[in-house]
């Protein structure tokens, strides 16, 4: 079993193996000629419960072989131009390259004694992005697993910068289109069930900061604790953004710690064209970036930026085995004082890879042309009458339900408008996601692909529109 094992003994079986994986993997994106094949559960769950992992098949390409059957095949490919649902990119060939390099040599980015120049790497990246945000010179931050964990560690930050003796006056505000992960946040960090105040949003879903004025001033005269204003740049749902200079204004009256969701919009950071709509996320205390989103990088790679350094030391313990204290004094860089995470791998890799090759400016123009082609879809939708499509994008992001001609009902058009998506989804010529504007439903794009058309989306819509007509058609033949 040591030949499994890899080191200077196996470097060749190593080369041939992976070889052979890419190989079937590049021969299955060429070969893919829709986002999913519409498999079911119920069809795919028979195939890997009669795997038994305890018979190995001890050969590389019979392995791949089953994998083809039970993954490969049936996977959902996010780089077709046809996958419109969740915020999942198409990853760009460099990023790739870096995750097979930081898979096989497995450094874990805790303490320097495990990955030295990784260590350097991401510290140099950090202070990157920071750089174009507009932190500062005190400027840091960590990369994490995922928007969520960079917004909890964020808050964790704000919660002991607070300062207060008790969790249950502290108060969280975000707008009613806020990521959920700002509730679980504030829940993990034993806030009480009234800490987060939703703020109510306009009409094109960015938080309306007369509605946040109103709730700080109604919090602190009820002598609580103002403890963070949540801010987004790119809604989940709608791509929307916050107006950050006003509640940045706001913060700044009621000493309240400014964090700036920025997982979906960071990508505008490396926009040669569209940077100033997130103007005033400068003024953060601290920022989520989520480069697995519109930087094109492969899930994972996040991070967390703060402002002021020494705030990190809210999340920093001291193990003797790992990172004594000492080491402070001898200037060891160790990325583990700073992080929620021990062992973690060495994400930002891809970034840098990614940098070194395409430059900034070459992620930037390919997010810039998606939030064009987005506007392109708005002037689509618009313009056809089976559609009503909710605001103009800020982003990549279009919400819109199919409205029929003759029926009336809501409750009957939010069905129409399920089952489109589910029949769709069952089909495999496309993918779409869908959420809820006030009690309705609506279906949803969200264009991370440079390489979607406008005839992609206006042939989607048309698909959509079919299935919803049949639907009610067999509605309506049902209730006669």
């Amino acid at each position: 079993m040591r030949s499994h094992l890899l080191n200077d003994t196996t470097a060749e079986q190593y080369r041939r193996s992976v070889t052979e994986g890419v190989e079937r993997v590049a021969a299955r994106i060429a070969a893919t000629d829709r986002p999913f094949t519409g498999v079911t559960v119920d069809d795919l769950a028979p195939r890997i419960e009669r795997i038994d992992l305890d018979r190995p098949l001890h050969d590389t390409a019979a392995v791949l072989d089953e994998l083809e059957e039970v993954y490969l095949r049936d996977a959902v490919y996010f780089h077709h131009p046809r996958y419109l649902a969740h915020l999942n990119c198409p990853v760009v060939i460099p990023a790739v390259l870096g995750e097979a390099v930081l898979s096989a040599v497995n450094s874990s980015l805790d303490t320097w004694d495990q990955s030295a120049g990784g260590t350097l790497i991401e510290r140099k990246l950090i202070d990157w992005t920071a750089e174009r945000i507009g932190l500062g010179p005190a400027a840091d931050g960590i990369f994490t697993s995922g928007g969520s964990q960079s917004n909890l560690q964020a808050l964790l930050l704000a919660r002991e910068e607070a300062k207060t003796r008790s969790l249950a006056e502290l108060r969280v505000f975000t707008s009613e289109a806020g990521h959920f992960s700002v509730r679980k946040s504030a829940k993990l960090l034993g806030l009480g069930q009234d800490a987060v105040v939703s703020i109510p949003v306009d009409h094109d879903k960015r938080m309306q900061t007369v509605a946040l004025a109103r709730e700080l001033e109604r919090c602190t005269r009820a002598g609580l604790v103002p403890m963070a204003v949540v801010a987004t740049a790119g809604t989940t749902d709608f791509g929307s953004i916050d107006p950050l200079p006003e509640i940045a204004e706001l913060c700044a009256r009621y000493g309240t710690w400014m964090h700036v969701d920025a997982a979906y919009g960071c990508g505008l950071l490396a926009s040669p064209r569209h940077r100033d709509r997130i103007d005033g996320i400068e003024r953060a205390d601290s920022v989520t970036v989520d480069y697995h989103k519109s930087f094109f990088q492969p899930v994972s790679s996040s991070a967390v930026l703060v402002r002021d350094a020494a705030t990190l030391r809210h999340a920093t313990y001291h193990a003797e085995y790992l990172n004594p204290r000492r080491m402070v004094q001898e200037r060891i860089p160790n990325q583990v004082d700073k992080s929620l995470q021990t062992t973690r791998r060495f994400d930002a890799l891809k970034l840098w890879m990614t940098l070194r090759v395409m430059g900034a400016d070459g992620v930037g123009q390919l997010f810039d042309e998606v939030c064009d082609l987005a506007v392109e879809g708005w002037g689509l939708l618009a313009a056809d009458p089976r559609f009503d499509v909710v605001v103009r994008p800020s982003l990549s992001t279009l919400v819109f339900r199919y409205i029929p001609a003759a029926v009336t009902d809501p409750s009957e058009i939010d069905r129409a408008n399920l089952h489109a998506r589910k029949a769709l989804f069952a089909s495999g010529d496309a993918v779409v996601a869908g959420t809820k504007v006030g009690a309705r439903h609506y279906l949803k794009f969200t264009l991370l692909n440079p390489e979607t058309t406008i005839d992609d989306m206006a042939a989607v819509l048309d698909l959509i529109a079919g299935h919803a007509e049949q639907y009610l058609g067999d509605s309506l033949d049902r209730a006669s």
